[in-house]
């Protein structure tokens, strides 16, 4: 039976509002948990944060200033919002944000969600090795280091998401990373990741209850707002130094970063893929 037209529009505006009202309340919920935004539009520093704004190197075994140069530059108009960290080449730069008040991490129960915009063709751009475009990493890897990465001897190169926490859990025998079978690793595997030169692809990973004796640690991947799968079943137990925790970037790796973002607890399935399809990226939920 087809409606007349005023009242099919009440009946559609009906259907419409209760969606815009769990938006608002959807995009709220995550700006509230907004800890840390890195546009990249005029410099390395972050446009936002809970805590330190500013981008470091690792100078020996103090921190400095980032400042952009011929490994790690900020290009206008060449982000998927605005403008982007730029690779050229494989290099000793890797730009870093300080935990505290960012990231979270604590001994006893940590959750935090990473979300940023890469562009590569990793198969085409990429070095031999090894590359890691993330990584969280504390005062020391074999007690705990969390890493998105390229695998180095495939092709197409496999994309992956990792959290191997204490060496002698993940690791009891000293064997190397490559060599360990890929289901007995605590990670997640991609062996198709849509990555390419001319579009933009979004990576997001979360961290969920590391440290918690009460309830099961995980961590998920998603690309372009998909989950990938999970690592969990793993005791996931970290020993960092909370004041030595960093949040790292572009470890060889030759490409573009955009749009840097993280919060400060687990996202679900539907909010990454909310921030995946924000018009405007992270501005649009900057407070």
């Amino acid at each position: 039976m087809r409606l007349p037209p005023l009242l099919a529009l009440v009946v559609v505006a009906i259907m419409c509002a209760p969606a815009r009202a769990d938006e608002k309340v959807e995009l709220a919920a995550l700006t509230k948990s907004l800890t840390l935004h890195a546009s990249f539009d005029t410099g390395l520093d972050a446009d936002f944060s809970r805590g330190d704004k500013t981008c470091y190197l690792q100078g020996g075994k103090e921190l400095v200033r980032a400042k952009p140069n011929e490994e790690a530059k900020v290009v206008a108009n060449e982000g998927k919002f605005g403008g982007a960290l730029f690779f050229p080449k494989k290099g000793n730069t890797r730009p870093a944000f300080k935990d505290k008040d960012v990231l979270g991490y604590n001994a006893k129960s940590w959750s935090c969600t990473v979300s940023a915009w890469l562009r590569i063709s990793p198969d085409k751009d990429l070095e031999p090795g090894y590359c890691d475009p993330l990584q969280i990493v504390g005062d020391d890897h074999k007690k705990g280091y969390i890493f998105c990465e390229w695998s180095k001897d495939e092709t197409p190169r496999y994309f992956r998401y990792a959290i191997r926490p204490l060496y002698p859990i993940w690791n009891p025998k000293g064997v190397p990373w490559g060599d360990i079978p890929f289901e007995k690793r605590p990670m997640v595997q991609v062996e198709k990741a849509p990555f390419a030169r001319d579009k933009w692809t979004h990576v997001a990973f979360t961290v969920e209850n590391l440290n918690d004796k009460t309830k099961a640690p995980r961590g998920k991947l998603f690309i372009n707002g998909k989950r990938q799968g999970s690592v969990e079943k793993w005791d996931l137990r970290f020993e960092w130094d909370p004041a030595k925790v960093l949040l790292v970037l572009g470890a060889a790796y030759v490409g573009y970063q955009d749009d840097l973002a993280v919060f400060d607890r687990a996202l679900t399935d539907a909010e990454v893929a909310r921030v995946y399809g924000l018009k405007n990226g992270i501005k649009d939920l900057r407070p």
